[in-house]
């Protein structure tokens, strides 16, 4: 990522007095969290750490009102979640990384389970894009950074009930189909 340093924004802190807070702090915090999520929808390492920028080419922009902002982290990852379902609709779905179902894959793991988790991995994730896009958005967020519901509803623009509502139905679903994939 592009050098920050020297750069700061005036943020208010939890008890409404100004603090200073460094763009490279924000940059060094969040970023991690932000790339899990961008990669979650993008799937590919590079399109994902683009729209992780795009983040913080943001709050440059918006650096003026960011005083209003309550929870940062939860903003943060909104831009993020929303700049990459944009990339997402401008990239074709063959894409994607071939390697992301490897890496989901624990290192640890002798060759040949390695290499069955992976397809499992894959089957997972070729029925998680076959989900509704609602189910399928909210499963992505409480896996990626195990989200809270009032986090996910926040960053989705859904109430808590119809978060939970739809992460009961996409983990049924998922599971449903997973189970049959596998029988047939």
């Amino acid at each position: 990522m592009a050098s920050v340093e020297g750069c700061s924004l005036a943020l208010s802190s939890m008890e409404g007095s100004r603090a200073e807070v460094d763009l490279a702090e924000l940059v060094e915090t969040y970023s991690p969290v932000l790339f899990r999520v961008a990669h979650s929808v993008l799937r590919s390492r590079a399109e994902a750490e683009d729209a992780v920028q795009d983040v913080f080419v943001r709050v440059l922009e918006h650096r003026r009102s960011l005083e209003a902002v309550r929870d940062v982290r939860v903003w943060l990852i909104r831009i993020a979640w929303n700049l990459a379902l944009d990339r997402r609709r401008r990239v074709r779905p063959e894409q994607f990384d071939e390697g992301f179902a490897e890496g989901l894959v624990a290192k640890d793991l002798p060759a040949d389970e390695a290499l069955h988790e992976a397809r499992r991995m894959r089957a997972v994730l070729r029925e998680l894009e076959r989900l509704p896009k609602a189910e399928r958005d909210v499963l992505l967020l409480a896996a990626i950074e195990e989200l809270g519901t009032a986090e996910m509803a926040e960053v989705l623009g859904r109430s808590e009930s119809a978060v939970r509502a739809l992460l009961f139905r996409a983990r049924s679903r998922l599971r449903e189909r997973l189970e049959r994939g596998d029988a047939g």
